[in-house]
C-alpha cells in the first residue's frame, strides 16, 4: 500500500463517496475510508480489496479526527465528502437542530479534517484537496435554506483556503453536483420517508449518480499539478438550477 499514493476519502462508505474510492483505486491509488459505520466502510474494502485501508470516523469529532489522520504516515489527496442534509423546512420554521447538525459536518467536519491533513499534504508533490459541496453552494432554493447556509459555508471555506495557500504546491478543488441519485441522500434528508425520498427523482430522465461525481473528482486530480480546477458545476442535462427540474422524457439521440 506504501508504494502507491494515499487518498483520503471522508464519508467514504456510501454513495459518492464510496464511488471516488473506486475510482481512485482504478487510477492507482491507496484510499483510506473514513465513516461513521464500520459495516459500510468493510463492504467497499471487501469490494475493492488491500489497496482500501477502512477508518471509524465521526468528521465532528474532533479528538477521533485528530487521531485517525494523524494515524497516517502519507497523504497526497483529500476528498471531504462527509456531509449531507437534513430537512425541507423553511426558514420560519426550520429547525436550528437539524441546521447545525448540518453546518457541524458540511462545514465544520471539513475544517476539521483539512486542518487535520495539510501538513501530511504539504509533504506530497501530488498534494490535492477536494470538497464536495453542491450547487446548493452557489444559489439558493426555497425550503433549503439550512443546506444552502452550510453549503455555501463550505463552498466559501474552499476559496478562502485557496486563496490563503497561494504560493503553496497545494490545490483545493470544489465540487459543486446538482441532483444526484444515490441511495441515501433524499432518504436521510426526508427523516426515512421512502415514498417522499422516491418521489424527489420521479420522471427525470437521467438524473446523475455516484459515479458521474466520481468522474469529476478523478479528472480534477489526475491533472498536472500546476493546472487546478477552482469549481467544477455538474447537473444533470434535466437540471437547469435548483429550481428548475424538467420532468418527463428528453429525446436522447442515438450514441448519446
Amino acid at each position: 500500500m506504501s508504494q502507491r499514493p494515499v487518498a483520503l476519502v471522508t464519508g467514504g462508505g456510501t454513495g459518492i463517496g464510496a464511488a471516488v474510492t473506486r475510482r481512485l483505486v482504478e487510477d492507482g491509488y491507496a484510499v483510506v475510508v473514513a465513516g461513521r459505520r464500520r459495516d459500510r466502510l468493510d463492504a467497499v474494502v471487501d469490494e475493492l480489496g488491500d489497496a482500501v485501508t477502512a477508518l471509524p470516523l465521526d468528521v465532528t469529532d474532533a479528538d477521533a479526527v485528530a487521531s485517525t489522520v494523524g494515524s497516517l504516515d502519507r497523504l497526497d489527496v483529500l476528498v471531504n465528502n462527509a456531509g449531507g442534509a437534513i430537512g425541507l423546512s423553511p426558514v420560519e420554521s426550520g429547525d436550528l437542530a437539524e441546521w447545525e447538525a448540518m453546518y457541524a459536518t458540511n462545514v465544520l467536519g471539513t475544517v476539521r479534517v483539512t486542518q487535520a491533513a495539510l501538513p501530511l499534504l504539504r509533504r506530497s508533490p501530488r498534494a490535492t484537496i477536494v470538497n464536495v459541496s453542491s450547487i446548493a453552494g452557489e444559489r439558493v432554493y426555497a425550503g433549503g435554506g439550512g443546506y444552502v447556509a452550510a453549503k455555501h459555508g463550505e463552498s466559501v471555506v474552499s476559496e478562502t483556503l485557496r486563496l490563503e495557500l497561494n504560493g503553496e504546491h497545494v490545490r483545493v478543488v470544489d465540487i459543486r453536483p446538482g441532483m444526484v441519485h444515490t441511495e441515501e441522500f433524499s432518504l436521510t434528508r426526508l427523516h426515512g420517508d421512502r415514498a417522499a425520498a422516491d418521489k424527489v427523482y420521479d420522471g427525470v430522465d437521467r438524473p446523475l449518480v455516484a459515479d458521474d461525481v466520481a468522474a469529476c473528482v478523478a479528472f480534477a486530480v489526475g491533472l498536472p499539478q500546476h493546472v487546478n480546477i477552482d469549481t467544477l458545476v455538474v447537473k444533470p442535462v434535466a437540471q437547469a438550477a435548483p429550481h428548475l427540474l424538467h420532468r418527463g422524457p428528453i429525446d436522447w439521440k442515438e450514441g448519446s
